[in-house]
């Protein structure tokens, strides 16, 4: 990897994000890059504070989300390796969870992938939501409440442990709760003392008191499904409020900046080292970045769920491990290559950047690619660019709206006398694909585009054929 790739790199980045932040409407926004052990790109990108237009910077502090969960499996590997406990245990033998199916115990393992048999209980809603004030009204002052809410659910067991994967937020508060109960220390305190001193992140904390005393710090925004941000309070409690329930945090409490991340970016891609401290054995870091449980394939291929981490086994020839993060009000994405030694650490005071893109951009570029090329997710953006727009019939007669919300494209036809708005869907996998359909009354109707030049476009649909104009 040269300096020319590094050049590719941020100008890739340069040109990007600052595009996306305007299309996503978000306020700031900051990225670190490291490669080697070394950091080779940091930046902040608009603004922190748009009240007081302050900037962002590589040090602003945000809420990192479900980033965190990796630091909670590191914290467990850390306890198996020192004996304490092991990856197949039944969660049972620590915390009071009481549901299951007989001879079908839950262990340690299943929490970690995710693989328990139990969906979502939402219990991130109950807590995130009432933290910027919308309070679901349901009973949530500490552990007796959260086990009521875990232990109500036995009839929402799907299968058995270790065959489907359901994200859970829940199964990961547990995880907080055993490092709680075999390490005899808060769960805050634990991840402070044994993996952030460790790496030296001194500004990372999960404690609410120190975030908010910290003057680079983000200001949270919440998002409207039509786009519009609404300033808000941090959701997440002070864990030193109520210390029995620290481990709310183990789900997505820990509170960082992109520069501090990289510290730990480099220890899990040098073997679980940092400096003179080894965090975690090289084995277990191994074992960490496995992939486990599968999940649908992503334009790379196979693609899954190990510790704390997701797994993309051949993202341009190489293993990519990654995991995004996000409190409604503040998100963060980490990813690294181990093989190359490249990560990076991005986070935003608001939601849906689009940060695996930015992410594989930035990889593509120091691999000596084109990320324009090489990247199925920008090539599949710019494509869905070009189609996007309105379209008329001969004369004018007819008009109809391509338009894409969240990367998939809708039809709209209206008229004073009818309305529909219904998504196209794509007919093959194909990044530029061109042929699409809808559906009527449960049949599929065909779409076609016929792509002349950008500027030049037909759209045919049923009886129609459409012609673009803007």
């Amino acid at each position: 990897m040269s300096d020319t790739d590094a050049d590719r790199m941020r100008d890739f980045i340069e040109t990007f994000i600052p595009e996306s932040m305007k299309e996503g409407k978000i306020p700031g926004l900051s990225i670190a890059v490291v490669r080697n052990g070394e950091v080779i790109y940091e930046e902040g990108f608009g603004s922190r504070d748009p009240a007081k237009s302050l900037p962002a910077t590589p040090d602003t502090l945000y809420g990192i989300g479900s980033c965190t969960k990796s630091f909670v499996a590191m914290a467990i590997m850390q306890l198996m390796e020192r004996g304490m406990l092991s990856l197949d245990d039944p969660v049972n033998n620590y915390i009071p969870l009481k549901i299951g199916l007989p001879g079908k115990p839950i262990t340690i393992h299943h929490l970690l992938t995710h693989s328990s048999g139990i969906p979502s209980l939402a219990t991130s809603t109950i807590a995130l939501h009432r933290g910027i004030g919308f309070d679901t009204g349901f009973p949530w002052g500490g552990v007796n409440d959260f086990y009521r809410l875990v232990n109500g659910a036995q009839e929402e067991i799907v299968d058995e442990p270790g065959r489907l994967f359901f994200y859970n937020n829940a199964g990961y508060r547990m995880l907080g709760h055993i490092i709680q109960e075999v390490s005899g220390m808060t769960f805050d305190t634990y991840i402070t003392e044994k993996i952030l001193k460790p790496l030296k992140m001194e500004r990372t904390t999960l404690l609410r008191e120190e975030y908010e005393r910290d003057p680079d710090r983000l200001t949270p925004h919440w998002k409207k499904p039509n786009g519009t941000l609404v300033s808000a309070g941090y959701p997440y409690p002070d864990v030193a409020d109520n210390p029995d329930f620290s481990f709310i945090a183990a789900a997505g409490g820990i509170i960082s900046s992109v520069r501090e991340l990289t510290n730990y970016l480099i220890a899990n891609m040098d073997g679980g080292r940092f400096e003179e401290n080894q965090l975690l054995s090289p084995e277990s870091i191994e074992r960490m970045q496995t992939l486990y449980i599968e999940r649908p394939p992503n334009h790379y291929g196979r693609y899954g769920y190990s510790y704390g981490w997701r797994i993309t086994e051949d993202f341009l020839g190489h293993k990519m491990v990654s995991h995004g993060g996000s409190i409604i009000v503040s998100t963060a994405h980490l990813a690294f290559i181990p093989e190359l030694k490249i990560g990076v650490a991005m986070a935003a005071n608001t939601s849906r950047p689009p940060y695996p893109i930015i992410a594989e951009g930035a990889f593509a570029a120091l691999m000596g690619k084109d990320p324009e090329k090489a990247i199925p997710a920008l090539r599949i953006r710019e494509w869905t660019r070009t189609l996007v727009g309105t379209y008329e019939v001969y004369k004018g007669l007819s008009r109809a709206r391509v338009l894409n919300r969240n990367g998939l494209l809708y039809l709209e036809r209206k008229d004073p006398f009818t309305y529909s708005l219904v998504p196209l869907l794509p007919e093959n996998e194909k990044p530029e694909s061109t042929r699409f359909y809808i559906l009527t009354e449960g049949v599929r109707q065909p779409i076609k585009f016929v792509v002349h030049s950008p500027a030049d476009i037909d759209l045919y649909v049923e009886r129609y054929r459409y012609h673009k104009k803007a």
